[in-house]
């Protein structure tokens, strides 16, 4: 066993190059030692799959997974910050988990938008991507089962929430496995590195929206074309030189552009909140981790104070509410139905006794889901 070197080290009278040589070649014996370990770990993984195959229980659990990477977080010693463990270990479990079978993640494409990020955010990179040309067809490859999982948009911290996915979970038989946050920043991109002579930039609806006020200043005369994602612009845009589009850089890597200008969204701290979704009938629920949400579908008869009796139950039993949103029904007959996130697991007393008071006053409720949530 090497020993590490100390995170209080001094540089010493040796000359620079020395002290350096040391220092790297003792990073490289503990870099040797970490792969041995990874590989012992990878090992005791394919044997916990194997004893999984025996009752058929799923390959992926984020309830443990989340409970894994909470225990890490608590033993830390440091210098590495405890938000950088989540994101390394994640890693180290999606590649260990690829070694029994790869899970197969549908997104909106093409490779370069947001939601392929959020896919390897909350699964790591060791997955077999399903590129999708919308957000339904994100639905029907899940629910069809040509996809374990699906990744769609819900809401915008700027421009609020992605109605069609909203719709869609009203009507589909999925559930909600997990979340994750993603911090969206828009960059413009282009063939060449500068902004003169664009005629238009391409980029997802709520892209263009959510960088409006730069676009208005800098790029007053351009034309705003809404396409199907920011990953879809950045492809037009590497075909046309007056053409610019709004994405990541790893969209800008993707397709040869130039990042002619960062971090154009209006607002600084502008995130996107993504759902993970799955077939119910292939979803082991998840075990209540001390960081759960609960997440439902209800409507109420239309009433004087039908909204008010809707939300006594939550405060009667202690039940935080973390959003709240309204879409019509889709029946014709001007109703509403309420996308309701609570604080706690279906398990949990307090949050059973207040779903339980729910269930008689709605004229409509539907559970989307239980499941962890990363407080990092």
């Amino acid at each position: 066993m090497v020993e590490p070197t100390d995170a209080h080290y001094q540089p010493d009278d040796r000359p620079v190059d020395e002290q350096l040589a040391d220092l790297r070649v003792r990073i490289d014996a503990l870099d040797g030692e970490l792969l041995s370990l990874l590989n012992a770990r990878a090992r005791l993984a394919q044997a916990v799959g194997e004893v999984k195959k025996l009752d058929g229980s799923p390959v992926f659990r984020p309830d443990r997974e989340l409970q894994v990477i909470d225990g890490l977080r608590q033993r830390n010693p440091g210098p590495i910050l405890p938000e950088s463990i989540g994101p390394i270990w994640r890693e180290i479990m999606s590649a260990c988990r690829a070694l029994e079978n790869k899970v197969r993640v549908a997104f909106l494409g093409p490779v370069g938008t947001f939601s392929e990020q959020a896919a390897l955010q909350y699964f790591g990179s060791s997955i077999e991507p399903i590129v999708c040309a919308n957000i339904d067809e994100v639905f029907r490859a899940t629910l069809s089962g040509s996809a374990d999982f699906g990744v769609a948009p819900v809401e915008n911290s700027t421009e609020g929430v992605v109605a069609r996915s909203l719709d869609l979970l009203l009507q589909s038989p999925l559930v909600i496995a997990g979340e994750t946050s993603l911090l969206v920043t828009h960059n413009l991109l282009r063939l060449t590195p500068d902004r003169e002579g664009i005629t238009a930039v391409c980029a997802h609806p709520q892209a263009l929206a959510q960088c409006q006020n730069w676009l208005n200043q800098h790029l007053p005369h351009a034309e705003r074309r809404p396409v199907a994602s920011n990953a879809e612009g950045a492809r037009l845009a590497s075909t046309d030189p007056s053409l610019a589009a709004l994405a990541s850089e790893r969209a800008a890597s993707q397709f040869g552009l130039h990042v002619v200008q960062r971090a154009v969204q209006d607002e600084a701290h502008n995130r996107t909140l993504f759902v993970v979704l799955t077939r119910p009938e292939s979803h082991a629920p998840s075990r209540p981790t001390g960081h759960d949400c609960t997440s439902l579908i209800v409507s109420v008869d239309n009433k004087p104070g039908a909204v008010h009796d809707l939300l006594a139950p939550l405060k009667r039993h202690g039940v935080s509410m973390t959003r709240f949103e309204s879409r019509p029904a889709r029946s014709g007959q001007w109703e509403y139905v309420f996308f309701i996130d609570l604080a706690g697991h279906l398990d949990e007393p307090h949050v059973a006794a207040a779903m339980e008071e729910l269930r008689q006053l709605c004229s409509f409720v539907k559970v989307l889901g239980t499941f962890p949530v990363d407080p990092h």
